[in-house]
């Protein structure tokens, strides 16, 4: 297992100053969060009713959505109460529609032999057209579905199943930041911002230069080495040469953390952006089990690269440098092992850590979209994670991190699904309180 080395803080001093520090760190960026985003007014959707509509009267609109695919070229009609159509309309790019309605009553339908193959509409949609409201018609796509026609058992192991794959896509993301912490001692709060870099990149790969997801993933990944390498050259080597503190580091971490948090936003976007790519997933079921192609594929990708990770650090030399350098530096290169070289490896490994876990935070939880701060909130996670683990215990990363996933999805069934990352912070709360060193972590340091 990758441990703290000699030069690094007790685990309960720098547990308790990893807290201060972390709820300092999301107030500020909170603060500048609320006042960055405002919201902008979505573009007005083109008109596209027949001449025969009538020209005066009350917008009524709508965006046809199956499942996150955005169906354009549909035909919408508006039919009064005797059944007759009074106006129709084409929905355009993005699957908006608008007609043109006097005020009174309307059933809306879908013209079935417009619609794609293997798409289908569950029924007609009636409304009372009022002047002076927003007249919205929301369709709905696919089988007609009940809440209550799922078992509680059958809920509950759906819940556990999307918390496992949750937990693995933390996973995914924290080991970077706990071999980092474990072979140099830093607390590295700018390892969301990797998150977010790496998603970032795969967007504009994907969306702007129009290449397939998986290889715009692939490409990302090494933007994230890149990304590491840079990071390690430019800013914490120097600090490591001239013997910075690790107090001091991380406190530049948290700098740098906010710095390339507002440098995303000014640089991408503040709205939320989609992959070009699976978007609109149907569930594949197995007797109670149901789950999406991405959110599978995603456990799968998650399992192959953790295990590569415990193979790396098992069965390489470069891996038993890793834990050698972490379980004491100085004898380490006494031994002959180049540090800085482990160093850079680890940071290069962190990187794309980070870009890849990025990628499958987007598609797996955030529905296939990416935003300027999520790898902030996927932070905590993190934290908690590694912290639950263990500090510094790659293996013990893991465990918390599937720990952490588990109770954040279950508590979905007892709490609003917008509350459920508090689980992560009182999680952390507790260890914090209770054991610093975590599951797998050690009281003593072994040097």
């Amino acid at each position: 297992m990758v441990r703290p080395g000699r030069g690094s803080p007790p685990p309960r001093r720098l547990a308790r100053t990893l807290l201060l520090l972390f709820v300092l760190a999301a107030s500020l960026s909170g603060l500048g969060s609320a006042s960055a985003q405002e919201p902008t007014a979505p573009p007005e959707p083109p008109t596209t009713a027949p001449p025969g509509e009538p020209a005066a009267g009350v917008p009524v609109g709508g965006s046809l959505n199956n499942g996150g695919e955005r169906l354009a070229g549909v035909t919408v009609r508006a039919l009064d109460t005797s059944g007759n159509a009074v106006a129709e309309t084409v929905s355009g790019d993005g699957g908006r529609w608008e007609l043109t309605l006097p005020p009174g009553s309307y059933t809306f339908e879908v013209d079935t032999e417009t619609l794609p193959d293997d798409v289908s509409v569950q029924s007609t949609v009636e409304r009372n057209v009022t002047a002076g409201r927003s007249n919205v018609v929301i369709f709905s796509f696919g089988e007609a579905r009940s809440g209550t026609d799922i078992a509680t058992g059958e809920k509950i192991l759906r819940t556990v199943v999307d918390g496992l794959r949750f937990g693995l896509i933390i996973a995914i993301a924290g080991v970077g930041l706990s071999l980092i912490f474990g072979t140099t001692g830093l607390t590295n709060f700018a390892h969301g911002e990797l998150v977010t870099l790496g998603a970032v990149a795969a967007w504009v790969f994907n969306v702007s230069f129009g290449i397939q997801l998986i290889p715009a993933t692939i490409l990302a990944v090494i933007a994230g080495i890149a990304i590491g390498l840079l990071n390690d050259g430019l800013i914490w080597a120097p600090l490591r040469r001239r013997r910075t503190g690790l107090i001091a580091q991380l406190v530049v971490s948290i700098g740098v953390a906010i710095a390339l948090r507002y440098l995303i936003l000014i640089f991408f976007s503040d709205r939320t952006e989609a992959f070009a790519d699976y978007q609109g997933q149907q569930q594949l079921e197995w007797g109670p089990l149901a789950i999406t192609p991405i959110n599978l594929a995603c456990i799968l990708v998650s399992l192959v690269v953790l295990i590569g990770i415990a193979l790396l650090l098992q069965r390489t030399r470069i891996g038993k440098a890793m834990r050698a350098v972490a379980d004491n530096r100085d004898l380490a290169a006494s031994s002959g092992i180049d540090v800085e070289r482990v160093v850079r490896f680890v940071w290069a490994l962190g990187g794309a850590l980070a870009a890849l876990g990025g990628v499958l935070y987007a598609l797996s939880e955030l529905g296939g979209r990416v935003q300027w701060e999520m790898g902030f909130k996927l932070l905590l996670l993190m934290f908690a994670g590694i912290t639950l683990g263990g500090l510094g215990t790659a293996y013990g990363a893991l465990l918390g991190c599937v720990i952490v996933g588990l109770v954040v999805q279950l508590s979905t069934l007892v709490i609003s699904p917008d509350l459920k990352y508090i689980g992560g912070l009182l999680i952390l709360i507790v260890i914090l309180v209770i054991r610093p060193q975590g599951i797998l972590g050690s009281r003593a340091r072994i040097g």
